[in-house]
């Protein structure tokens, strides 16, 4: 299957579980990678026969912030529900969530999930609405 990458989506939310990160947020950067049959827009050159970068980014931001969550795990998944949602071309969403400011004493580049979905799952899971 082939795939549409986006690396390092810098988003400033406010998920975590403790009081200052929903107060005072953070800084969290996301790597998606959709599958997607690309054997159309490689012959016609046509966007709307593609998944737009732009319209991806932006949903995945607006899910970042429009709401707060206590887990990574929980905003992963509902970054990957709304991506199937919004885009039916996307058959399968490998999303890594990281998190490089979070609240702990010690010295690390980031914490993060990365979550692996397939439509078909999430669509058996939620009686085809992807839970949302």
């Amino acid at each position: 299957m082939d795939k549409i990458i986006v690396k390092g989506l810098k988003v400033f939310a406010y998920h975590g579980v403790n009081p200052e990160e929903k107060r005072d947020g953070q800084n969290f950067i996301m790597d998606i990678t959709a599958a997607v049959d690309l054997s159309a827009p490689c012959v016609s050159d046509n966007l709307e026969d593609t998944v737009s970068y732009a319209k991806l980014l932006k949903t995945a931001a607006r899910v970042m912030t429009e709401r707060s969550y206590d887990l990574l795990e929980r905003v992963a998944g509902r970054v990957a529900e709304q991506i199937f949602a919004d885009f039916p071309p996307v058959m399968e969403l490998e999303i890594l969530l990281k998190k490089p400011e979070a609240p702990i004493q010690a010295d690390f580049e980031y914490t993060a999930v990365s979550i692996h979905r397939r439509r078909s799952d999430c669509i058996e899971k939620s009686g085809n609405r992807f839970g949302i």
